[in-house]
C-alpha cells in the first residue's frame, strides 16, 4: 500500500473500531476519474461479555455529495464473534469517482444473550494527492 496512514477511532458500548486508511495510487486511475483507497478496520472487544459482528451498513459520499449506501452481512465475508479482550482485524477498499471522499457507518452486533445493538464505526476521510487542498 502507498500513500499517507490515516487513523480514526470511536467507542460504543465497550467495542473501539479503529480504522486506518490508505490511498492506492497504483490500482487508481485519475485521467479516467478512479480512485481507490483500503481501508484496515480493528475491532475491539472491551467488555465483559462475548459479542458477534451481524451486520454492516456503510455511507459513502464522494467529493460531490453523491452517497451510496452498502449493507450487508458480517463483514469480509465473516461474522466474527470476540470473546472479552480479543480483537478482529480485516481489510477492505472502496473506488470513488472523486479524488476525496467520507465513509461512516455502524455494524450490527449481538452479544451473548442475543440482544442486538450497533457500534458506530466513525467517519474517515478518503483523500488523494489529486485533490485540490482547500482551507475551512
Amino acid at each position: 500500500m502507498s500513500g499517507v496512514l490515516r487513523l480514526y477511532s470511536e467507542t460504543t458500548k465497550s467495542i473501539r473500531i479503529t480504522v486506518d486508511t490508505t490511498f492506492l495510487e497504483e490500482q487508481s486511475s485519475p485521467v479516467e476519474s478512479h480512485y481507490v483507497w483500503a481501508y484496515e478496520v480493528k475491532i475491539e472487544n472491551l467488555g465483559k461479555v462475548k459479542v458477534q459482528l451481524i451486520n454492516r451498513t456503510w455511507s459513502i459520499t464522494d467529493s460531490y455529495g453523491q452517497t451510496q449506501i452498502v449493507k450487508g452481512s458480517g463483514v469480509v465475508g465473516e461474522q466474527p464473534i470476540l470473546e472479552p479482550g480479543a480483537s478482529f482485524k480485516y481489510t477492505s477498499g472502496t473506488p470513488l469517482k472523486t479524488p476525496s471522499g467520507v465513509m461512516v457507518g455502524f455494524y450490527e452486533m449481538a452479544d451473548d444473550k442475543g440482544a442486538a445493538f450497533d457500534v458506530k464505526v466513525p467517519a474517515f476521510s478518503l483523500d488523494s494527492p489529486h485533490q485540490p487542498r482547500q482551507l475551512n
